[in-house]
């Protein structure tokens, strides 16, 4: 017998077997819900993978595990509990190296952080340890003796060959740490003062044998987190992380004179991995930060890159040289970098890429984004003719590679020369692109956009005018006009 289905017993049985899930029901028939569950796959996407819609290029998008809040100890000491004496006169290297001895045997247990209190605490350089937090309090300040005879001489570094700017060991730095894995220097806003101003008047006058030391310079470390803190008047560079990993740098306020304070860069990550630096404010007598990975051949041979590094949320100024650079020792190689939402101010360059024949390595997979630049001579720089070289013989056939840099959204006014982009025959500048530029001059003249030896494309809008070197798009990403030019060279340096 053949079953016959009537109008009602078919929707029945449609119903019966083919009826949405409650839950799937429920999901789109909720807009609040179906809105949130979009928004988790979006940010999922995000945080996954990101694509430069300049240039194609896709950053892989790594997490920070050390981006978190700086983690409590078990264990918390008072520099005052090992003797030391906050009057500014008082010399408290033994209280530092006692507090960080105690520290050191509490590794298992997690470690242990030392609170430096309101007062000024005058020190020789010391060492931090693992899992240690050094703390200053609102109105601590760490003093750097001014005198180099309390200074320790270290080795060169492996990627420089000798001291940077003297042939020989080199100072140490007045916090310093080697070979460490887990270490926090945080606080209420607490200052460490290097005291550089004997420093900068010996290095003019020409009285230093040896290279100056850092303010802060951690080594071969991992897991470092340095966050709500003032740095300022370092006798050389500030802070130098050195072939590290992991290390998040954040709402830090580093401050130098910006003239008569020789090479006190802000932040140099140097052959580092995995880095971020977020929310700081910069203004010093040199680069404001300065990517770095080794020189010329020592470089080349030590062969460890500085990549995946993410600059975000500054404001920073240099009325003497940048405000974010790359180079000029860069033969290790650095890639794989994004600089976002800064804003340069009253400084002599806003971004700049350097390097010349000798340096080998490679600047590659850099995007810069939602740039500002008010009152600055030049904005965007890539020199290929920094020729700094060490003592000894280099290879001038050792040529960098520069390729795959974008710049999206930048912005300004009062800039002199918005653009910069100097390669050579030799050192060609491949794959640039520009896109959303608006930046008002402060001169109407030519040379206002200069190129020599760059291929790439602008997209969009671009003001003022872009070079004849580099082929023309419109919004859609459509060809409008193919350069011919690309080894054209419009350079005026006196401009």
């Amino acid at each position: 017998m053949v079953e016959t289905l009537t109008p009602s017993s078919s929707s029945s049985r449609w119903t019966q077997f083919h009826h949405p899930r409650p839950w799937i029901t429920s999901l789109f028939s909720n807009p609040k819900t179906l809105l949130t569950v979009l928004w988790i796959a979006v940010i999922f996407s995000v945080l996954l993978w990101q694509r430069d819609a300049t240039t194609g290029i896709l950053f892989f998008r790594r997490d920070f595990p050390v981006s978190e809040m700086p983690k409590l100890r078990t264990e918390v000491f008072n520099l005052t509990d090992f003797g030391g004496v906050g009057d500014g006169v008082t010399l408290n290297t033994a209280a530092f190296e006692r507090a960080v001895l105690a520290i050191s045997k509490l590794g298992k247990k997690g470690g242990g952080q030392l609170n430096v209190p309101p007062g000024y605490w005058l020190t020789a350089p010391f060492n931090l340890t693992s899992h240690m937090t050094l703390f200053l309090a609102e109105g601590a300040v760490i003093l750097g003796i001014d005198d180099e005879k309390y200074w320790p001489l270290m080795p060169p570094l492996p990627s420089y060959g000798y001291g940077r700017e003297h042939i020989g060991p080199r100072y140490g730095s007045l916090i310093h740490g080697q070979n460490l894995r887990d270490v926090v220097i945080t606080g209420h806003n607490g200052t460490i003062n290097g005291q550089g101003q004997a420093w900068w008047k010996k290095y003019k006058q020409r009285l230093l044998n040896n290279t100056r030391g850092p303010l802060v310079q951690i080594m071969w470390s991992s897991d470092i987190v340095i966050s709500s803190i003032t740095l300022r008047d370092s006798p050389f560079w500030t802070l130098h992380p050195y072939d590290c990993k992991n290390v998040t740098i954040k709402n830090v306020t580093i401050l130098a004179p910006i003239f008569n304070a020789p090479n006190t860069d802000g932040i140099d990550p140097d052959s580092c991995e995995d880095m971020l630096i977020e929310n700081c404010y910069i203004s010093v007598g040199d680069d404001a930060i300065a990517i770095k990975s080794g020189w010329d051949q020592y470089g080349i041979s030590y062969g460890r890159p500085s990549t995946n590094i993410v600059i975000r949320n500054l404001v920073v100024r240099s009325m003497v040289s940048a405000g974010i650079s790359i180079g000029s020792e860069m033969s290790g190689g650095v890639s794989n970098v994004i600089v976002e939402n800064v804003h340069v101010w009253n400084s002599r360059r806003a971004v700049r890429i350097k390097t010349a024949a000798g340096r080998g390595g490679y600047v590659r997979h850099i995007a810069y984004r939602n740039l500002t630049f008010v009152n600055v001579r030049v904005g965007i720089v890539i020199k290929t003719d920094y020729n700094e070289h060490p003592a000894g013989e280099f290879n001038p056939k050792a040529l960098p590679v520069l390729e795959d840099i974008s710049y999206t959204s930048i912005y300004g006014e009062g800039v002199r020369v918005p653009v910069r982009i100097h390669g050579n025959s030799e050192i060609p500048v491949k794959n640039i692109t520009i896109r959303d530029m608006s930046v008002g001059i402060t001169y109407k003249k030519k040379h206002i956009f200069q190129c020599s030896h760059v291929q790439g494309r602008v997209i969009g809008t671009v003001f003022p005018a872009p070079c004849k070197n580099l082929d023309l798009y419109d919004e859609q990403g459509h060809l409008v006009r193919r350069s011919g030019s690309q080894n054209a060279s419009d350079i005026d340096y006196d401009f």
